[in-house]
């Protein structure tokens, strides 16, 4: 059966394909039937770039058409998916607590292109202030989801993995 649908996965700064949230939507990506899903590995740098970059390199190694092709990074990893959104029409852009509107972070607030999106971010989180990314999203009319939890999202990953899960159909839809 071809791919019906690329899902890549992107991590946080200090996180890796094997965390938590990574490995439960890489899983619940994959029990969809013709669902690719890719947890890639950013661990061997901590600059945006070249995380970005990777991002690139494994979505044409992969074969991706941006059409069928859905994003989803936490953190550092949603700024990558961001970007990436940004550069190239992809069909869907799932990020939790995004790395985005921050004024040390290069292209820190990019136009994102996804003809899906989803924002998911905690109230508490002390990482990535939850303000400026509602300020983002209110500005290019995305959705967000705030819920009672840090930047983790440690206290929240069922209602992440369901939301996530509700996202993959919408995208499998279209």
């Amino acid at each position: 059966m071809a791919t019906a649908l690329h899902v890549f996965l992107s991590h946080g700064l200090e996180s890796g394909p094997g965390s938590t949230k990574i490995r439960a939507m890489k899983l619940a990506a994959e029990s969809y039937p013709g669902v690719t899903a890719i947890a890639l590995d950013h661990r061997s740098s901590k600059d945006p770039e070249v995380r970005l970059e990777q991002m690139h390199r494994a979505m044409e190694d992969a074969g991706a058409v941006p059409e069928r092709t859905v994003l989803a990074g936490s953190s550092m990893g949603g700024w990558v998916c961001a970007q990436t959104s940004a550069q190239q029409r992809v069909l869907g852009c799932f990020l939790l607590a995004p790395a985005l509107a921050l004024p040390k972070y290069p292209q820190s607030s990019p136009v994102i292109q996804a003809r899906f999106c989803q924002i998911i971010h905690g109230w508490d989180d002390d990482v990535v202030p939850v303000f400026p990314v509602l300020n983002l999203a209110r500005d290019q009319s995305l959705p967000a989801l705030v819920l009672p939890d840090g930047h983790r999202l440690e206290n929240s990953l069922e209602r992440v993995i369901l939301e996530f899960r509700h996202f993959l159909e919408i995208c499998l839809q279209n």
